[in-house]
């Protein structure tokens, strides 16, 4: 029997589940040896995501290169009949190179075709119909050559564009910080971005930091370049350490950023997620931790009734408090980077304040979470959704403009 092309969506949320991906693996694996073309290439791009599941990010990048030479276009078909046809285009590297669309798309009532797209590989000839274009393509140091061209293309396109792509590409983590600045009721510490050896040599000579010699005076952060969900992060209390720092990451260039404490009075941490879609804030999740750095999957969130129940009032109240709360920043945030969808981390600060960790197109907001013990996230999750939907039926019904860039 030949497997359909299941997606990340599907594959994540089986593992997220607890399904032993081996046995849907080992299927994947013998279909991409006996079949050639299309059914070859479908099998291998899921194995490729299982493999990058279990952390066997080589080989998943290895095989997602086999996977393209065969086909660069794989197609997740809606449920239903005259649904909207959405076309993305994605790139290749790991998950998170990309936005991860597929979740966005809900109980697949929209009609999914993944264009992958890089600098290796020639632009496809022959582009499926569709009513919308995603720029799902995420910002990274080594995609913004691709977002560049990707910007030429796009110029004089049939079609509605959602997430321009020279926008994507001011996302980097020290060009949000200055796009960001000077916004009332939001605090986005400042982000220096520096060689290996600059790092260095701050260490050694840290005047020559010159208005950011204060920065390594007091805790501060350090972290690669082009790394997410901590890999990498560090607090460091003084420059002293940061010979220690680069004898354990190898990496070339790194972000520097001030400590913001963001403890509550309890002594807990409490980051969110929030969707900026077309415009508009929804609750993605919170995770409570005793630790600075927080990613909900070790903020024991499964585990505790208590931290459950205030992400649940978070969630629940989310429109008449956090958003409202915030609701000037959060319009700002919007209107500066110009995104149709946007994923915040953040916080709030002591004082009242919208803290951002990280603006990103490619962060995953999702349903996943088993609804026996995270129930109360269905319908928040399913509003975002929705709003997703409603994004794609409204610049369906407006006319193509020429770009703006701005």
């Amino acid at each position: 029997m030949t497997l359909p092309f299941h997606g990340m969506a599907h594959l994540m949320t089986l593992a997220y589940q607890g399904t032993d991906l081996t046995p849907l693996a080992q299927a994947l694996l013998e279909q991409s040896q006996q079949s050639t073309g299309t059914n070859a290439a479908d099998a291998m791009m899921d194995l490729s995501i299982i493999l990058h599941i279990k952390g066997n990010h080589d080989i998943a990048l290895a095989l997602q290169q086999q996977a393209l030479k065969h086909k660069q276009i794989y197609w997740l078909p809606a449920r239903m009949p005259g649904a909207i046809r959405l076309l993305a285009f994605v790139t290749s590297g790991p998950l998170a190179a990309n936005t991860p669309v597929e979740f966005l798309v809900g109980d697949r009532d929209v009609d999914l075709t993944l264009v992958y797209v890089a600098p290796d590989l020639p632009f496809p000839n022959d582009i499926p119909e569709h009513d919308v274009l995603f720029m799902g393509v995420g910002e990274s140091d080594g995609a913004q050559l691709l977002l560049r061209a990707l910007s030429e293309v796009i110029q004089i396109w049939p079609k509605p564009v959602l997430n321009l792509p020279e926008r994507v590409a001011r996302l980097a983590r020290d060009s949000v910080s200055h796009l960001l600045a000077d916004i009332p009721g939001l605090v986005v510490p400042p982000v220096l971005r520096l060689t290996r050896q600059q790092l260095a040599m701050v260490h050694s000579h840290p005047t020559l930091m010159g208005p950011w010699t204060p920065l390594v005076q007091a805790p501060f952060l350090l972290r690669p370049v082009d790394t997410h969900a901590g890999q990498g992060l560090e607090r460091l209390e003084q420059a002293a350490q940061i010979p220690d720092y680069l004898a354990r990451q190898p990496e070339a260039t790194f972000f520097m950023m001030p400590f913001v404490n963001y403890a509550n009075g309890d002594g807990l941490y409490r980051k969110y997620r929030i969707a900026l879609i077309d415009g508009k804030p929804y609750a993605s999740h919170m995770a409570l931790s005793s630790h600075w750095m927080i990613h909900y999957l070790n903020g024991g969130m499964a585990d505790s009734a208590a931290k459950r129940a205030e992400e649940e009032h978070f969630m629940t109240h989310f429109e008449q408090e956090f958003a409202r709360r915030h609701q000037m920043a959060l319009n700002a945030i919007h209107h500066r980077l110009g995104l149709d969808y946007l994923v915040l981390d953040c916080a709030e600060t002591a004082s009242g304040e919208l803290l951002i960790f990280e603006a990103d197109s490619s962060a995953v907001i999702h349903a996943m979470d088993p609804v026996d013990v995270f129930g109360y996230k269905q319908e928040p999750m399913q509003k975002a959704f929705s709003a997703f939907k409603a994004l794609l039926q409204r610049v369906m019904s407006a006319p193509v403009r020429p770009r703006d860039s701005a």
